[in-house]
């Protein structure tokens, strides 16, 4: 076994490997950029060696400094996690050369499966279904169109050394088609130096199904059941499951049987993932193999209860894997949610900052790479964590992920977590009828919350109302105020979601209190004190949790994917609220914002062009990721504010219209 092993990553997944590590009595060393200095992962590490500066090709993709790390450290072995390195032939091969053993499969089999053209052919040789599609290379927009309609409508881009949801785009027409092909090119170039790509046959109603396998030096390969992947966003996962509600034991069976077949034909040794397209009459298609550990592992883990960092370390040490298929079972279901920097509320645009307040959930897995008061960086993935749960059936796990997420607590850049829990509470998720479009499907115009179920309305309104005593009574003990100037008799109103609720606060003790609302006396069970963002408590026996933050006069509460603002007043002045007149929001009507921060990559219109509705008029790159920005409506270009190149925060002016 090895002494000493190098993590050739970062963030949550360079964590994940040192506590294995640790727990195996291995010394660890951790690479970093300038923009990590502070990160986590080096403070875990035994020992930690800069690679430079922040830009992943300055610092974590440069091979030969990770090489000699090793050397300078006495690293005898290298995990690379997911993305960077991981997936990179040469690298791997580098490694060998240098008497430094890969924590992943051998070059081989990298190469073979890394370009998605080159392992078609191979999956199709091995006796795997592929997906119908061109496996060559397209030359341009007009070698493209004339696959597509042989291939017929809709068809999905790719680029061929592609992954994590870039350099891919679907087309529903031709002229889709030709929009879209020199943007994946660009994005496929920009992300992995190599702009190839290809044209598949899109699967309508398509799920997305992937199967764990794992393969040591001696021949032995298994594969550890599937994972249900179809909660996407632009080809990207969100929410991942183990096992699938759609897979039946045969189907679990054939697709294991291939995945292995696809793994023996390569010599696969490690960890890696056999990815598949789904249809609606469960039949099955190859869509790519990851030689690498996957982001979702953790579910594998959670149902299997394997720890796969560990087996890659051993297998690279030359190890058996110590059981065979028949002794493998599924235990229970396990959820995962991606927990990523990003705003729902304005079209999940990407979001950075520092973490003021990062509080993990009691009582679920939670793998992340930050703590309090780091920085989400614009140079990296915006993941925060994932956060895992485990039950013995599918609807307890959903209510264990629900419940964890509603004490998630992540203050400073936006996160996704209200939008998680909307899944966790959506009808359709729960009856695990999912497809690769459900985010699309369900919210065609984007997210503005969960729907307020009675429950939670109820727990928003008695928390709001005990807060807001609570900060009364507090205040009524300072010192030097005016006799009888804060005195209150316990009553509130309540105004939330345009409704006005009335609300008594009796015989609050700091833990327990008597709520008088809708005409019923109802028990409040809650030790929250004023400063706190999360109010935990059981209203009448159920449990419940809601996020809290002041808005004075009153509080923005967050429970069950449900965002709401509430006004906090006495009756008197609820009374005279109504006769407010609301301020109106700036009109921006006639401007072209930044809706993230990024860089301006291209301006495709000058002053005084007249520009249609939905025209392309800036591109805006954010998190690796090209954003079209388009006209709201037909105008002519008054002002350009910034040039191609400029930095921008989210907001800023672009073009301002006549």
């Amino acid at each position: 076994m090895f002494d000493t092993i190098l993590i050739a990553n970062r963030g949550e997944i360079a964590c994940r490997v040192i506590k294995t590590a640790r727990r195996m009595g291995i010394k660890t060393v951790a690479v970093f950029s300038d923009a990590d200095a502070g990160a986590l992962h080096v403070d875990m590490a035994d020992t930690a060696v800069r690679l430079g500066p922040p830009p992943a090709a300055q610092s974590y993709l440069l091979a030969e400094a990770i090489v000699e790390a090793c050397r300078a450290t006495g690293a005898q072995a290298v995990h690379p996690g997911y993305g960077f390195l991981s997936e990179r032939a040469g690298f791997a091969q580098a490694l060998g050369d240098a008497g430094i053993a890969f924590i992943g499969p051998p070059p081989s089999a990298i190469a073979a499966m890394g370009d998605k053209i080159e392992s078609k052919k191979l999956a199709k040789a091995a006796g795997v279904s592929v997906v119908p599609g061109f496996v060559g290379e397209i030359t341009d927009g007009d070698h493209a169109a004339r696959i597509a309609a042989d291939i017929g409508y809709p068809v999905m881009m790719k680029a061929s050394a592609g992954g994590g949801g870039k350099g891919m785009r679907l087309a529903f027409s031709e002229a889709e088609l030709r929009e879209g092909f020199d943007a994946v090119r660009r994005e496929a170039g920009a992300a992995f130096g190599d702009d190839r790509l290809f044209i598949e046959k899109f699967i309508t109603g398509p799920r997305h199904i992937e199967i764990q396998v794992l393969g040591d030096a001696h021949g032995n390969i298994v594969h550890l059941f599937e994972r249900e992947c179809s909660i996407q966003r632009r080809h990207q996962k969100v929410v991942e499951e183990a096992p699938s509600p759609f897979v039946t034991p045969e189907m679990r069976a054939a697709m294991g049987a291939q995945a292995v077949a696809l793994a023996r034909a390569v010599g696969y040794q490690s960890a890696g993932t056999v990815e598949f397209i789904a249809g609606e009459d469960r039949s099955f298609y190859f869509l790519e193999m990851n030689t690498r550990l996957q982001v979702e592992h953790p579910v594998t883990e959670a149902i299997t209860g394997l720890d796969l960092v560990e087996l890659m370390i051993r297998v690279a040490a030359g190890e058996p894997l110590p059981f065979t298929q028949d002794e493998l079972t599924i235990d229970g279901w396990a959820i995962e949610s991606r927990v990523y920097a990003e705003d729902p509320y304005r079209n999940f645009l990407p979001a950075i900052g520092r973490l003021s307040r990062y509080r993990e959930p009691p009582a679920a897995r939670v793998d992340a790479g930050v703590i309090e008061g780091g920085e989400i960086s614009v140079h990296y993935d915006p993941l925060i964590a994932k956060l895992i749960t485990h039950a013995p059936t599918r609807d307890a796990a959903i209510a264990a992920q629900a419940g964890a997420l509603d004490r998630f607590v992540v203050r400073g850049p936006g996160h996704n977590i209200d939008f998680l829990a909307a899944i966790m509470g959506h009808p359709r998720f729960q009856a695990g009828a999912l497809t690769t479009g459900f985010i699309a499907e369900e919210y065609p115009a984007g997210f503005q919350g969960a729907p307020l179920a009675d429950a939670t309305r109820d727990a928003m309104v008695a928390a709001a109302a005990l807060a807001q005593a609570r900060i009364a009574a507090r205040a009524r003990t300072i010192d030097g105020r005016l006799e009888g100037g804060l005195r209150h008799d316990g009553r509130w109103a309540v105004l939330l979601g345009g409704a006005r609720h009335d609300v008594e606060v009796a015989d609050d003790d700091g833990a327990t209190a008597t709520i008088n609302m809708a005409g019923l006396a109802r028990r409040l069970e809650s030790a929250w004190r004023p400063g706190q963002l999360l109010l935990d408590g059981a209203l009448d026996g159920q449990a419940f949790a809601v996020q809290i933050d002041p808005r004075p006069p009153g509080f923005r509460l967050s429970a069950r994917g449900a965002r709401r603002d509430a006004l906090v007043l006495t009756p008197r002045a609820a009374d005279l609220s109504v006769h407010m007149i609301d301020r109106p929001p700036p009109d921006t009507s006639r401007l072209l914002l930044s809706p993230m921060p990024g860089l301006l990559a291209q301006l495709r219109v000058g002053e005084g062009d007249a520009v249609e509705e939905g025209q392309a008029l800036a591109v805006v790159e954010a998190m690796k990721m090209e954003n079209i920005l388009r006209a709201p409506r037909a105008a002519t270009v008054k002002a350009v504010r910034v040039r191609p190149g400029a930095s921008l925060a989210a907001d800023d002016v672009i073009l301002e219209f006549a």
